[in-house]
């Protein structure tokens, strides 16, 4: 699996968990760490939780990769899954407000997500 259907596989797995303000951003020129950045909010520990641990179960079981860490997942404020080429973050809403990780990166492009996986209440945010 490419960097970019890594990223888009792991925001559909965080939509189904109904997270919301999911975005991929394309970092490969700005940065040595990783590709891409996937960002999303969940309204609780738990949606934080139960999305990060859709994308690491979904992940293992069907593209039989495993990450190279997790942190945050027993808080659920902020779950980061590290992919190498592909970093999840799920926030809780408050803690994505205070690191700002959206305006961190503005320069980077963002990947369109499919429109079909795009839940109405994404296009409010």
């Amino acid at each position: 699996m490419q960097s970019k259907e890594r990223a888009l596989f792991c925001a559909s797995q965080i939509l189904d968990k109904k997270a919301t303000n999911v975005r991929i951003l394309d970092v490969r020129k700005l940065s040595s760490l990783t590709d891409y950045l996937v960002l999303a909010t969940g309204s609780s520990d738990r949606q934080v939780q139960a999305a990060a641990e859709a994308v690491h179960q979904a992940l293992k079981k069907q593209q039989e990769t495993l990450p190279l860490g997790i942190e945050g997942m027993q808080e659920g404020r902020w779950v980061l899954i590290d992919y190498g080429d592909v970093m999840v973050h799920v926030f809780h809403e408050p803690v994505r407000q205070f690191y700002d990780l959206d305006g961190l990166w503005s320069d980077a492009l963002e990947v369109a997500l499919p429109e079909d996986s795009v839940p109405e209440v994404r296009a409010n945010q």
